[in-house]
């Protein structure tokens, strides 16, 4: 897994919060894993069709996007998207995580961005996924 690349989807109106997730994240976000692809995406059209096409390993959506937020996307991409890949959502306050849950995130990371606790659960989520895709060979 070392040589290959992971694609990450990185969703948010706000392209300040997309460059603070990339750097974040940077191009590794642990050293067993390998190097980030970023695709960034400002509206959830873009999302849905990006995620059609194929390829992404791991989707970041900002909860607090608008018009559309990264709860519902999440909650509609795991209704409609076979084989979704794990999705990570950036709430608003830690209050939040219930909706989280609701949207059946795989992961929340609070706003503003916490570049440790988000490169640790993206990481996490990147692990299961790669354990998974073993498993299923």
């Amino acid at each position: 897994m070392a040589h290959e690349t992971v694609t990450v989807l990185v969703y948010s109106d706000d392209r300040n919060t997309r460059e603070q997730v990339r750097l974040a994240l940077g191009r590794r976000p642990a050293a067993d894993l390998p190097t980030l692809e970023y695709l960034e995406c400002a509206t959830a059209p873009a999302v849905v069709r990006a995620l059609d096409a194929g390829g992404i390993d791991l989707c970041v959506l900002d909860g607090e996007a608008v018009p559309s937020g990264g709860m519902g996307l999440c909650r509609q991409l795991k209704d409609e998207i076979y084989g979704c890949p794990p999705v990570l959502v950036l709430i608003g306050r830690p209050q939040d995580a219930w909706l989280a849950a609701w949207s059946r995130a795989d992961a929340a990371v609070s706003h503003p961005v916490d570049p440790v606790a988000l490169s640790g659960a993206a990481a996490e989520l990147l692990r299961a996924r790669a354990a998974r895709r073993i498993h299923a060979s």
